[in-house]
C-alpha cells in the first residue's frame, strides 16, 4: 500500500570544483562573499583581501562575488555597477593580486564566453533561473554554474534547470542557491524545507542569507532589508546542512550604492562566521546518523 510520505533514498551530493575551491558534502564550508556590486577597484581589493584573511584563519573556502552589472534594478535611477568590460577587468585584477576564485552574474548569452575567461563560476540571477538559452549557454562555457532559485519557483523546479544544463557536453556541475520566496508584496520568506528538497537533486546547496532578508522594492525606488535576521537564518541553514553560504558584505553598508540594508558589515563578518561554524559541524554529525 502506497504511503503518503514514502521514504526517500539519501541523495549522493556531488562535489563541484570552483577554481581552487571544492564545494561538496565532505569539504570545508564554502563562503561566497563580496560587495553586492562592483563600486571601484580599490574597494574590491580591500574587501577581497580581508575576506581572504578571514577564510585562511577559519580554514574555509572562499569564492569572491561582486556584480559588474545589476540589470534587474526596479528603478531606472538605481546604481547598476561599473559595466561589463570594466567590471571584468576589476575582477581579473582581484584574482591576479590575491589568487581568489571568482563568481559574478551573467544576464545575457553574449556575455558568457568573455565572462568565462575571467570567472571561475558563472551565476544565473534568480529572475533568470528559467531562461533556457541562458542556462544552456552557461553550461556550454566549461565553467560550473550557480543557479539562484527564482523567488517564484518551487524547490522541485530546480531539478528541471539541472536537467537542461546536464544535457550539454561541456557541463561542469552546478550549485543550487536558495534566496527566499515571494511572500506577498515587498517581502520574502525562507522555507527551510527547500534546502532539503533541492539537495535531493544531488548538487551542493548554497544559502544566500543576505538576499533572503531583502525587502524587494520596499524602499520606494530601491530595495530595503532586515540585516538583523541574517545570523538566525544562517544558523538554521547550516544546521540543516548546506555546502556554502552566500553573504554580501561591504566595508560601509550604510554608504553602499546597492542593497546596503541587507549587506553584512565587513568588520563584523569574522565574528559572525566563527559563531556559525559549530552549526556546520553539527550538520555533518547528523547527516552521518541519517537524520536528513
Amino acid at each position: 500500500m502506497e504511503t503518503l510520505n514514502p521514504p526517500r533514498r539519501k541523495p549522493k551530493v556531488q562535489t563541484v570544483k570552483v577554481g581552487a575551491a571544492l564545494v561538496g558534502p565532505d569539504e570545508p564550508l564554502t563562503l561566497i562573499a563580496g560587495p553586492c556590486v562592483i563600486e571601484s577597484l580599490d574597494q574590491s581589493l580591500l574587501t577581497a583581501e580581508r575576506l581572504c584573511q578571514i577564510a585562511q584563519k577559519l580554514k574555509i573556502n572562499l569564492i569572491f562575488k561582486s556584480s559588474f552589472d545589476k540589470a534587474n534594478r526596479t528603478s531606472l535611477d538605481s546604481f547598476r555597477g561599473v559595466g561589463f568590460h570594466q567590471g571584468l577587468e576589476i575582477l581579473a585584477k582581484v584574482k591576479k593580486n590575491l589568487g581568489v576564485s571568482l563568481i559574478s552574474d551573467v544576464h545575457e548569452t553574449w556575455q558568457i564566453r568573455e565572462a568565462a575567461e575571467v570567472l571561475d563560476c558563472l551565476q544565473i540571477p534568480a529572475f533568470l533561473a528559467r531562461q533556457t538559452d541562458l542556462l544552456l549557454a552557461a553550461a556550454d562555457s566549461s565553467r560550473p554554474v550557480n543557479v539562484k532559485k527564482g523567488q517564484f519557483m518551487a524547490p522541485q523546479d530546480m531539478g528541471l534547470a539541472a536537467q537542461k544544463m546536464s544535457s550539454r557536453l561541456n557541463f561542469k556541475g552546478l550549485l543550487m542557491c536558495e534566496r527566499g520566496a515571494s511572500f506577498g508584496y515587498h517581502n520574502l520568506v525562507v522555507d527551510m524545507r527547500s534546502l532539503v528538497i533541492m539537495r535531493e537533486h544531488g548538487w551542493p546547496i548554497v544559502f544566500d542569507a543576505t538576499h533572503s532578508v531583502q525587502l524587494p522594492s520596499a524602499g520606494l525606488n530601491c530595495s530595503s532589508g532586515e540585516r538583523r535576521f541574517v545570523p538566525a537564518l544562517c544558523r538554521a541553514a547550516l544546521a540543516i546542512g548546506v555546502e556554502a553560504l552566500f553573504l554580501e558584505t561591504h566595508p560601509e553598508p550604510e554608504r553602499a550604492l546597492c542593497d546596503g540594508p541587507n549587506q553584512w558589515p565587513l568588520d563584523r563578518l569574522e565574528a559572525l562566521l566563527e559563531s556559525l561554524l559549530p552549526f556546520h559541524s553539527l550538520s555533518r554529525i547528523e547527516d552521518e546518523l541519517g537524520f536528513f
